[in-house]
């Protein structure tokens, strides 16, 4: 983009200006509350971040705790261990939901696990790892409540990050291009309108001297056509010639002023 911002194409009206101020008006207030969503969806963001640091920490301690139940119910039973838990499972008894939160307009995607059913214990009674393969199965079952807390969190940490670029692009677009512009296309109006104004006084200023020459016109056309009649009434009373009127009115006129008038 150049470095002087351009301005909208518009006729330089009033009834544009008032529309060009109200447009500003709204892109102020919508720069206000995009603003505000960002710094919101930015803390939202910086705690999710912190969430998934400690989940990913828990995280380790976790799989490793469940990969070392799993070597100890797998030396107590033997490796007839997976057949023994196939036989005794039917469905599964742990389960993901999802649903939506609403943050500040955004729609982030969570994650919860339940359990579908009672669990079976039938594997408790067994003569060889009865025991340890519960303790394993307790395990496993909380690495995947971390990694589904986990899953969930990394979701709503990627779903926010794009949805907080975008805003950011829109405050960014709102205060270096489109208000702007806007401001530009209200100064150029503005002058439009002021050298229009300029324009109507001088032709009004015209006009007046128009008329008041005509006035002073038509005003010494009257006074001619009179002293034309007083002089041609002097000739006739004096029997004299119109040049000869003109000159005794004259001579009358540098005596008493008002002897004409």
């Amino acid at each position: 983009m150049s470095g002087q911002t351009q301005r909208l194409n518009v006729v330089p009206t009033v009834t544009m200006l008032g529309a060009m101020k109200a447009r500003l008006v709204g892109a102020t207030r919508g720069h206000a509350l995009l603003k505000k969503k960002s710094d919101a969806l930015t803390v939202q963001f910086r705690q999710i971040l912190k969430k998934i640091v400690s989940a990913k920490e828990s995280m380790g301690d976790v799989m490793k705790t469940s990969a070392f139940s799993l070597t100890e119910a797998k030396y107590v039973a033997g490796d007839n261990i997976k057949h023994i838990v196939l036989e005794n499972v039917q469905t599964a008894a742990i389960k993901i939901r999802s649903r939506q939160e609403n943050i500040a307009g955004v729609k982030l995607p969570k994650f919860e696990h339940y359990s579908d059913g009672e669990t079976k214990n039938d594997l408790t009674g067994l003569a060889r790892g009865g025991q340890q393969i519960q303790l394993c199965r307790g395990a496993y079952v909380k690495a995947i409540e971390v990694l589904v807390e986990l899953a969930s969190l990394q979701t709503s940490f990627l779903t926010l990050d794009e949805a907080i670029k975008t805003t950011n692009r829109r405050v960014n677009a709102l205060e270096n291009v489109v208000k702007p512009r806007i401001e530009n296309t209200i100064s150029y109006i503005k002058g439009e309108l002021d050298e229009l104004e300029r324009e109507d006084f001088f032709r009004l200023k015209k006009i007046q001297g128009y008329k008041r020459r005509e006035i002073e016109r038509q005003r010494a056309n009257a006074k001619l056509f009179a002293e034309e009649q007083l002089a041609e009434k002097v000739s006739l009373q004096k029997g004299v010639s119109i040049s000869s009127a003109h000159n005794l009115l004259s001579a009358a006129a540098e005596k008493d002023e008002d002897i004409i008038f």
